[in-house]
C-alpha cells in the first residue's frame, strides 16, 4: 500500500505530495485495493466459511456513494442507523433487501422512510421502539422484520466511551427478565412485526476475543430460554463488529478469523447439544473495512518552538476534520510525506487550528526537521474522519479522494465557504 520514492510518500503507485498539490489539503485519501483486500478477509473468514451468514457495513464509519455502490458490487449489506445514511443508500439505489436499521432513537420519519423503502430488518433497541415501530406499521399497512438489541452487561477493553455492552449503556433493552421476555413474547404474537432474533455489539476497536464471547453466552441463554418458555426457535443472530485494527505499534489487531471462528464454533456447538438449528448469523464491521485504508493530508503552517518544553507543528486541519484524539484520546502515527524517508531527529507535537487546547492530533512525534509547507501523512483515518467532520470555526470540510487502479478519484468534492453557509437565513 506504501512505498518511498525520492523521499516522496506514495500510496498505491501514486504520490501523496501530488495529490495535496492536485487536491490541496487537508485532504481524505482512500485506497480501494485495502478496502477490497479488506473484504475479501471477511468472505474468506465467514461468508464463504460459514453458510448462511451475511456482513453488513457500519455505515457510521464512513457514509458516501462510492462506499455505498462498492459494497453493493460486493455483495455486502448496509448498517444504518439514521435516516441521513439511509438516505444516501437509497440515492445510489442499494437494495433495500440488503439495509438492517440500527441506532437508538428512531425517529416516526425515519422509521416510515425504511418502511416505504422495504429495509430488511430494523435492530430494535429499546421497549418504547417496540410499539412504535409496530402502531407505525399498522397505521402504514406494512410489516417488519426486527431484532432485539440486548445489552448483554459485560464490559470491553477499550475506551470506555466507545463500550457498548455495559448494564448502563444508552443502547440496547436490558436484560431483566421483567422487562424482556414479555417484550420477547409480545413480539412472537405481533401481527405486523417478524421475531428473528437477537443483536449485541459490546464496544469499538477490540483487540481481544472474550467479550464477544461472554456476551455470546448471554445471548445462547436467551435462544434456549425462548425456545423452552416460548417454543420460538431464533432464526437470526447478529454479533455486531468492533474488531481493532493498527494506529499505532502498540496495537495487535485480530485478524477476523481469531473472532469468528470462537463464536462460530461455540453456537455451533450449544446448537447441537440442545437440538437447536444454528440461526442464521450476521456482523456488522465498519471500521475494520475502512480504517486502516485511510489517509489524511495536512500542510505544516506556523511551527512554534517553546524551548525547553516542546516544539508544535500546526497543520491546516484539525478536530473539524478529526475529532477523536480531542473525543477520546485517540492515537495515530505520522511522517511528513515529502521527507518520508529523512531520519527522525525531532520530537514534536501536531496541533491542530482549532481555537481550543484540546485540538492535538498527535503528541511527541519523531519528525525529521519541518518547515512550513511540508505536507503530514497521518496513517489509519479512513474511519470516523470524514464521517464526523464539523464545521467549528468555520472550517469548511475536505474532499475525499480514492485511489482506483493507480489513478486518484474524487469522491467527494471539498466544502467552499459558500455552501457552508448556504442555510443560514
Amino acid at each position: 500500500m506504501f512505498e518511498i520514492k525520492n523521499h516522496n510518500l506514495y500510496m498505491d503507485g501514486v504520490s501523496t505530495v501530488e495529490l495535496a498539490n492536485q487536491f490541496g489539503t487537508p485532504l481524505y485519501v482512500y485506497s480501494e485495493d485495502k478496502i477490497l483486500a479488506n473484504l475479501k478477509e471477511i468472505k474468506n473468514a465467514f461468508l464463504s466459511k460459514y453458510e448462511n451468514s451475511h456482513a453488513a457495513f457500519a455505515c457510521k464509519a464512513f457514509c458516501t456513494k462510492y462506499i455505498c455502490r462498492l459494497l453493493d458490487q460486493e455483495g455486502f449489506w448496509l448498517d444504518v442507523v439514521s435516516g441521513g445514511e439511509l438516505y444516501t443508500a437509497m440515492s445510489v439505489n442499494f437494495p433495500a433487501n440488503r439495509i438492517e436499521f440500527n441506532g437508538n432513537n428512531k425517529s416516526i420519519e425515519e422509521i416510515k422512510l425504511a418502511l416505504n423503502y422495504g429495509v430488511n430488518r430494523f435492530v430494535v433497541d429499546s421497549v418504547s421502539e417496540f410499539f412504535t415501530l409496530e402502531q407505525i406499521c399498522k397505521q402504514m399497512g406494512r410489516s417488519a422484520n426486527i431484532l432485539f438489541r440486548i445489552t448483554p452487561n459485560v464490559s470491553a477493553n477499550t475506551h470506555d466511551y466507545i463500550s457498548t455492552g455495559k448494564k448502563d449503556s444508552k443502547f440496547g433493552i436490558p436484560l431483566n427478565e421483567m422487562i424482556l421476555f414479555p417484550l420477547i413474547e409480545k413480539a412472537i404474537h405481533s401481527e405486523v412485526l417478524n421475531f428473528l432474533g437477537f443483536h449485541f455489539h459490546v464496544g469499538s476497536q477490540l483487540h481481544e476475543t472474550q467479550t464477544h464471547l461472554s456476551a455470546l453466552e448471554v445471548i445462547l441463554e436467551l435462544m434456549l430460554t425462548t425456545k423452552m418458555k416460548f417454543n420460538h426457535t431464533i432464526e437470526d443472530f447478529n454479533f455486531g463488529g468492533g474488531f481493532g485494527v493498527k494506529y499505532t505499534e502498540a496495537d495487535q489487531p485480530l485478524g477476523i478469523s481469531d473472532f469468528v471462528d470462537p463464536i462460530m464454533a461455540r453456537l455451533t456447538e450449544f446448537c447441537e447439544a440442545n437440538n437447536i438449528d444454528r440461526p442464521h448469523v450476521s456482523m456488522e464491521p465498519g471500521r475494520f473495512i475502512v480504517g486502516e485504508a485511510g489517509i489524511q493530508l495536512y500542510s505544516i503552517g506556523t511551527i512554534k518552538e517553546i524551548p525547553e518544553i516542546k516544539t508544535y507543528l500546526s497543520v491546516d486541519g484539525g478536530m473539524t476534520d478529526n475529532i477523536r484524539p480531542g473525543l477520546y484520546g485517540a492515537r495515530y502515527t505520522a511522517l511528513l510525506a515529502n521527507k518520508a524517508d529523512l531520519n527522525a531527529t525531532e520530537v514534536v507535537d501536531i496541533s491542530g487550528k482549532c481555537c481550543e487546547s484540546t485540538d492535538i492530533l498527535i503528541k511527541s512525534l519523531q519528525l525529521p526537521p519541518a518547515e512550513a509547507g511540508d505536507i503530514l501523512a497521518v496513517f489509519s483515518t479512513g474511519a470516523y474522519g470524514y464521517s464526523m467532520a464539523n464545521n467549528y470555526n468555520k472550517l469548511p470540510i475536505p474532499p475525499v479522494v480514492v485511489i482506483s487502479e493507480g489513478e486518484p478519484k474524487l469522491i467527494v468534492r471539498g466544502q467552499t465557504y459558500e455552501e457552508m453557509i448556504s442555510r443560514e437565513l
